[in-house]
């Protein structure tokens, strides 16, 4: 198969790496330096290259400010049989595009980033397929998800947000409150480092997959519920009550088995 992944990022560079010896690939950035080290696969800078290669499988691999966008500037340059996909983190605005734009289709999100996954050991970690769209770009994926050892999931897109909101709000919300006040330690203590490795890894994301986590319709419920556990825990420490300490830790152990 012709496969073009567009935008030669870390995870864009992923998915050329695991393809290239199967499959025909080539790679577009609009930024050569970012190609400098793209291997056994062909380097694209200009749409029209796109038009040459006639690729049967396009993989959006751009930042998601620009997923739409570039989605936009490649369509005019693609044959009507390709298949289109993405493996947006916050599927928000894609399946009206998606619906609009005539193309055959597929929606997958690799639960799994370069921040924090072991992108050569995957077995532990998960994947998403969106269960409308076109069948076979589904059927490839989940090939291609399977043999790298993934657990998958098939959700609708309304199914992934809500999956989204829960699974990236609350942890993201929970690394901004540990960021907000937090303060230099000389000394620090082994959880402490842990989750300061975990803060700046959050923070370092895409400024616009952030806003995006926070302003999914259903985030605020998410985050609502860290604010009753806070305040159940803050009344807890004024009162200097043991008893409701150890039923508060029992329980909250309870959901992490």
């Amino acid at each position: 198969m012709r496969i073009l992944v567009l935008g030669a990022g870390k995870m864009g560079s992923f998915f050329v790496d695991l393809l290239s010896f199967e499959h025909e690939t080539a790679v577009y950035d609009v930024n050569p330096k970012r190609l400098r080290f793209m291997y056994n696969t062909q380097r694209f800078t200009q749409l029209e290259e796109i038009d040459a290669f006639k690729p049967e499988l396009v993989i959006n691999a751009v930042t998601l400010k620009y997923t739409l966008s570039v989605f936009e500037e490649v369509l005019p340059h693609l044959t009507p049989d390709c298949i289109i996909s993405d493996i947006a983190s916050v599927k928000t605005g894609l399946h009206e595009f998606y619906e609009k734009c005539g193309q055959r289709y597929v929606s997958t999100h690799p639960m799994f980033g370069p921040t924090f996954a072991n992108l050569g050991k995957l077995a532990e970690e998960n994947a998403i397929i969106i269960n409308e769209g076109d069948y076979m770009g589904r059927i490839f994926f989940r090939d291609l998800y399977s043999r790298l050892g993934l657990h998958i999931c098939e959700y609708t897109f309304d199914e992934h947000d809500e999956t989204v909101a829960y699974s990236l709000s609350i942890p993201f919300v929970s690394t901004f409150t540990f960021a907000a006040v937090m303060k230099h330690q000389d000394a620090p203590g082994t959880t402490f480092k842990r989750h300061l490795a975990i803060a700046r890894g959050v923070l370092s994301e895409d400024d616009t997959l952030l806003r995006e986590i926070l302003f999914n319709p259903r985030t605020g419920r998410q985050v609502e519920k860290i604010r009753t556990e806070l305040k159940e825990l803050l009344e807890i420490i004024d009162r200097r009550d043991e008893d409701g300490l150890n039923a508060y830790l029992c329980r909250i152990r309870k959901n992490i088995k």
